[in-house]
């Protein structure tokens, strides 16, 4: 146990000492500073600004630079489909896979295209190398630089004063790929090269198993794919296992990499806020309250893990393993959850395991990370604003119950602001319940099952938090790829990701306009560990209460049926 503790602990020091780093590096980036790069990326940058026309000095009004991202993200939707239903006419296919059903290219078009990365097929029985990088990595990158894009600008918006733009999206778009996602991507792919992950274009390899029987291994462009699905976190894996497959993850350190860069650009965003707003103490709160969750939420998973299914107790098994059904043994209990929580604390998707085979509160805290609305770090740029939106609520609410002036930044928060919240919030929270409702009581939603009982409607309350909070990962056991939840599920993304992101949008033009107001004594301060303790509680508050009866008949249902001595 202590060895498992050692090395949680080292990860989380890990992510605190990166987090200025990395988020130093990019206020550079944005603020348009020279950085190390910019000798080789400068040129490179003027010319993409010259051939598709755009002047870097102009800036955006909030209404044009939603437009601009939600005309960026249909055509990319666009393209992607025809990729998808037209990939048996394509070059790089060299095991003569067929086109995707109309049903299963549009889940996939919009999960990749919306960050996401849910996937109801085998990758490596369904896609072509064409596919994997011309459609789905170079979404991985475009959707992630989305997200930076529109992180930046919100951020411009809390800290403006009097402004009537937030800059440039296509700027911040270019910056975001060409400094960020490129240069780490292709270092850490050449690293994971090093590592054992094969990189080539090759069809699948005829092997023997041990057994005598004939098996099909396939390969190709992995880890040019792997790097930007963690960094970016995209999280949609080359093969069906994702990072649980060995050529996905051969090693520990391909392990410890890979669970880095699923919290690294989304926590460095906090450092990025403090910066921008020019005042750091901001920052720290948002990375404090970020971190606590985590770290609870880590070792709750790691103890439900760690003591194992109640039903072996009497069973010649050993049982100081933990419950490693699902689990790689070269993983543990310890990697397995900490991959889990960081997954879906960061609107990453990929897996190390099977967490539809987690022990019921195992599985829980997966699903309420999800349900918080990924703001725990969060997806790239996406946790930062989602996390914003709950400090908005916080100044609000803490402002009403102590008498104080209800601002932030220096900004007043007024009706507008806070409708354009709650508006955001409800949108997610419909598309995930709703969603589920449906599912659990139409028969085409409940063919889909493998389960009975609450572990039945775990698996579907799972899969539309999943899809409606941009995550991607899934119980196994809930088979999607059908007409009616290909279709559910894209809604579901469609609207956990642009209602979300044009509101936060909203939100920060308005907040851009406003002056900036001396502090006084009714201020409520934003940066004191009182604040961040209150924002904590209005998280858990306000989210937990919303998913709680949902919780209650599912993963908490199974909890209390399994130490009863009940399976289903």
């Amino acid at each position: 146990m202590w060895n498992d503790i050692i090395q949680l602990a080292l990860f989380c020091l890990i992510i605190v000492a990166l987090t200025p780093v990395i988020g130093g590096y990019m206020h550079r980036v944005y603020s348009g500073n020279r950085t190390l790069l910019s000798p080789v990326l400068s040129p490179v940058e003027s010319v993409i600004y010259k051939v598709v026309g755009v002047n870097r000095a102009d800036g955006q009004h909030w209404t044009r630079y939603a437009g601009a991202v939600l005309a960026f993200s249909a055509v990319s939707f666009i393209v992607l489909y025809a990729i998808l239903r037209l990939q048996h006419l394509l070059p790089l296919n060299p095991a003569g896979l067929p086109p995707l059903s109309p049903h299963l290219a549009f889940n996939t078009a919009v999960s990749f295209v919306t960050n996401t990365n849910w996937q109801s097929y085998g990758g490596e029985t369904t896609m072509s190398h064409f596919s994997q990088m011309a459609g789905l990595g170079v979404q991985n990158f475009l959707s992630a630089g989305v997200g930076m894009a529109v992180a930046v600008a919100i951020i411009r918006g809390f800290a403006g004063a009097q402004i009537k733009t937030l800059g440039s999206f296509y700027v911040d778009l270019t910056r975001s790929v060409l400094y960020i996602l490129l240069p780490i991507c292709l270092i850490a792919a050449l690293f994971l090269i090093y590592q054992g992950v094969p990189q080539n274009f090759d069809g699948p390899v005829a092997v023997k198993t041990i057994e005598g029987a004939d098996q099909m291994i396939a390969q190709g462009p992995i880890a040019s794919q792997l790097a930007i699905k963690q960094l970016g976190t995209n999280g949609g894996g080359f093969f069906n296992v994702n990072s649980a497959h060995p050529y996905e993850n051969p090693t520990p350190l391909s392990n410890l990499l890979q669970v880095v860069f699923i919290i690294l650009i989304g926590a460095g965003f906090t450092y990025t806020f403090g910066k921008m707003v020019k005042d750091q103490r901001q920052g720290w709160a948002l990375f404090a309250a970020m971190g606590v969750i985590f770290v609870i939420c880590l070792g709750f998973t790691y103890w439900a893990e760690i003591i194992g299914n109640p039903l072996f107790a009497n069973l010649p098994v050993d049982q100081t393993a933990g419950n490693m059904e699902g689990k790689e043994v070269r993983n543990g209990v310890a990697n397995s959850a900490l991959w889990a929580v960081a997954t879906t604390a960061a609107s990453n998707g990929s897996v190390n395991a099977m967490h539809d085979s987690f022990m019921p509160l195992g599985g829980l805290v997966p699903m309420f990370l999800m349900d918080l609305g990924e703001i725990v770090f969060g997806g790239v740029g996406s946790g930062l604003y989602g996390m914003l939106l709950f400090v908005l609520l916080a100044v609000f609410i803490g402002g009403l119950m102590v008498g104080r002036t209800p601002e932030y930044l220096g900004k007043k928060i007024e009706a507008k602001e806070i409708k354009l919240s709650i508006l955001a919030l409800l949108v997610v929270s419909v598309a995930v319940l709703a969603g589920s409702a449906l599912s659990a009581v139409l028969p085409q939603g409940t063919s889909s099952l493998q389960d009975a009982g609450p572990h039945g409607l775990s698996e579907i309350i799972y899969a539309y938090s999943s899809a409606s909070n941009n995550n991607g990962s899934a119980f196994a056991g809930f088979t999607a790829n059908t007409p009616y939840h290909n279709t559910a599920l894209g809604i579901c993304m469609l609207l956990g990701r642009f209602v979300f992101m044009t509101a936060m949008l909203a939100i920060a033009g308005s907040l851009a306009t406003k002056k900036i107001a001396p502090v006084t004594v009714g201020t409520l301060p934003t940066h004191t560990p009182t604040f961040v303790v209150l924002l904590i509680i209005i998280i858990v508050v306000i989210q937990g209460l919303t998913f709680f009866p949902a919780f209650a008949l599912g993963p908490i249902a199974e909890h209390f049926a399994l130490f009863a001595g009940k399976t289903f």
